[in-house]
């Protein structure tokens, strides 16, 4: 992401109550990690496997949680907290399913990665607002 996208996301980060110290790579990490789960989901979900449900609406999760990271404006740190667990849970529920087949699909094996990658990167947000606090 160029210097200035990342100052405007900092200006707006920094407005939140009690986010004066958020890193901002750590936030990029996770806009990269949504964006990447939602394309892995998203092609996943075409196998038409027992896992697509999961998958596609893992994508949307992370398609929406991408979006609000990128615009602060009214966000708030419990919403952005509750927004987090969800693609979390969202992610969790998408890698369970996809590793039932992962043996005999790279396809959902891929999925399973970027899911837990998302997982990851989302749980280092929540920690790191949680130093904030």
């Amino acid at each position: 992401m160029d210097t200035m996208m990342m100052d405007a996301m900092s200006k707006d980060m920094m407005s939140m109550p009690g986010m004066g110290t958020m890193d901002m790579s750590v936030m990029q990490a996770c806009m990269d990690a949504c964006s990447a789960c939602e394309q892995a989901c998203t092609v996943c979900s075409t196998q038409m496997m027992s896992c697509a449900p999961a998958c596609m609406n893992c994508a949307d999760m992370c398609n929406t949680m991408m979006r609000s990271m990128m615009r602060m404006q009214g966000m708030d740190q419990a919403s952005m907290m509750a927004m987090l667990d969800a693609c979390i849970e969202m992610c969790r529920k998408c890698m369970d399913d996809c590793m039932e087949h992962a043996d005999h699909s790279e396809v959902c094996k891929m999925c399973a990665q970027a899911c837990k990658a998302c997982m990851d990167a989302c749980m280092a947000v929540k920690d790191m607002m949680m130093k904030a606090a």
